[in-house]
C-alpha cells in the first residue's frame, strides 16, 4: 500500500516538476532563455527573407504572415526595452519583420471580405478595417527601439494611427469593423495599442482618443456576469457573439500598451477562467452560462479549454507578476510545446513560426506595459 502511495505521489510530482523546472528563468527574464527564442524567431525570419527574394513561393502570408511577423516585432522591440544593449542585434530585425505586415499578401482574406477594398488605400475613409492595427502596432513597437526606423514607414504609421483616431472618436461605442458589420474588441484594443505606442514614439498627445476607448470598453464592451469581452459585436454594440476568454486574453495584453489598469481588469477576469489539476491549469474559453464549439481565434476548444486563451494568458501573468498563475499556465505551456535548446537556440517544438512568435511576445511581455 505505502508502495503505491509513493508510486502516485511521485507520478505527480515528477510532472509538475520537470514541466516547470524552467517557469522561474522565464518569469525572472532569464537572457539565455529569451535569447535562444528571440535567435529561433531571427532564424525564421532570416529564411523568410531568403524564401521572398527567390520568389519560389512557400514563405508565409495572409492572416498567419500578418501575425507571426507582427508577433515577431512586437516580441523583439520588448525585449530591446527591457535589454537595450541588445538593440543593435535585434531593432533592425523588428523593423525588417514589422515592414512585411504591410505587405499587400498579408490582407488578402480581409480585403476580399471587403468586396476587394484595401483598408490601406481608403484611410480617408469610413470603414473601420481594424484589423490593419496588428501592422500600426508592429510598426509603432519597431520605431519606438529603432534608431534607423525608416521614414517611410513612419509616415505610413502616422497615416494609419491618424485614421483610426479619427474613426475611433467618431464612434460612441469606440468599435469599428474588423468585417463588415463585425467588430472585434480584441482588435480595438490593438487600434489602441498602436495609438498609445505611436504617442510614445512621437510624443504626440492621443489622451482624448485612448480616455474614450476605455470608457467605452467598460461601457458596452465587457460583459458584466463573467468579465470577459464578447467576442464579436456589432458598431452598435450589440452582441454577435458570446464573451469569450481568447479575445480577452489577447484584448488583455494589447490594452497593457495603452491602459495598464483596464488590461488588469480584463486579466482579471480571465483568470477566473483558469482550470487547474495536479499543479497544471488551462483557461476555459467560455464563461458560466455560455457554451460553444470556438473557432480560429480560440483554437481547438476541448471540454471548454481553450488552447489559445491558455497561450495568451501568459502574457498578462508575466506583466502583471502574477507568480502562481504563470507557473501553472508555463507547465502545460512546457507539456504540450515540447521546447527543444539547440546550440544557442530555443524552440517549442510543436508551436511551429507563428507559435514561437507568439510565446517570445507573450513570454517577455512587460516592457510594453502602460506608464
Amino acid at each position: 500500500m505505502l508502495g503505491l502511495v509513493v508510486a502516485a505521489l511521485v507520478a505527480v510530482a515528477v510532472p509538475n516538476w520537470w514541466c516547470g523546472r524552467e517557469a522561474d528563468a522565464w518569469f525572472r527574464g532569464d537572457a539565455a532563455r529569451v535569447r535562444g527564442l528571440a535567435e529561433e524567431i531571427v532564424a525564421f525570419e532570416a529564411e523568410d527573407d531568403q524564401l521572398r527574394a527567390s520568389g519560389k513561393g512557400g514563405e508565409l502570408t495572409d492572416m498567419w504572415g500578418l501575425l507571426t511577423h507582427q508577433m515577431t516585432a512586437q516580441g523583439l522591440a520588448q525585449i530591446c526595452l527591457a535589454h537595450p544593449e541588445w538593440r543593435d542585434r535585434y531593432a533592425p530585425i523588428a523593423t525588417r519583420a514589422a515592414a512585411k505586415t504591410l505587405l499587400p499578401e498579408m490582407r488578402s482574406t480581409f480585403t476580399a471580405a471587403w468586396h476587394g477594398q484595401d483598408g490601406m488605400s481608403v484611410l480617408d475613409g469610413p470603414n473601420g478595417h481594424a484589423y490593419l492595427s496588428y501592422p500600426a502596432l508592429a510598426l509603432g513597437m519597431a520605431r519606438l527601439v529603432d534608431p534607423a526606423f525608416p521614414a517611410d514607414l513612419a509616415a505610413q504609421q502616422d497615416a494609419l494611427v491618424a485614421s483610426y483616431e479619427r474613426r475611433l472618436l467618431a464612434s460612441p461605442t469606440a468599435l469599428l469593423d474588423t468585417l463588415p458589420g463585425e467588430a472585434y474588441p480584441t482588435d480595438i484594443a490593438a487600434v489602441a495599442a498602436a495609438i498609445a505606442v505611436h504617442g510614445r514614439a512621437t510624443g504626440v498627445d492621443h489622451s482624448a482618443v485612448l480616455a474614450h476607448w476605455a470608457q467605452q470598453v467598460r461601457a458596452v464592451q465587457i460583459d458584466r456576469g463573467t468579465g470577459l469581452v464578447v467576442q464579436r459585436m456589432g458598431v452598435d454594440a450589440k452582441s454577435h457573439d458570446a464573451p469569450r476568454s481568447s479575445g480577452t486574453g489577447l484584448a488583455a495584453y494589447f490594452a497593457g500598451f495603452a491602459d495598464r489598469s483596464l488590461a488588469k481588469e480584463l486579466a482579471d477576469g480571465m483568470f477566473r477562467q483558469e482550470r487547474t489539476l495536479l499543479g497544471f491549469s488551462a483557461i476555459h474559453e467560455y464563461g458560466s452560462g455560455y457554451t460553444g464549439p470556438g473557432d480560429i481565434d480560440s483554437g481547438p476548444v476541448i471540454l471548454g479549454i481553450s488552447v489559445s486563451a491558455t497561450s495568451f494568458a501568459l502574457a498578462p501573468a508575466h506583466a502583471f507578476a502574477n507568480h502562481d498563475v504563470f507557473t501553472r499556465i508555463f507547465r502545460t505551456t512546457d507539456l504540450l510545446g515540447l521546447p527543444l535548446h539547440t546550440g544557442s537556440r530555443l524552440r517549442f517544438t510543436t508551436a511551429g513560426a507563428t507559435g514561437n512568435a507568439l510565446l517570445l511576445a507573450f513570454l517577455t511581455s512587460g516592457p510594453e506595459l502602460a506608464q
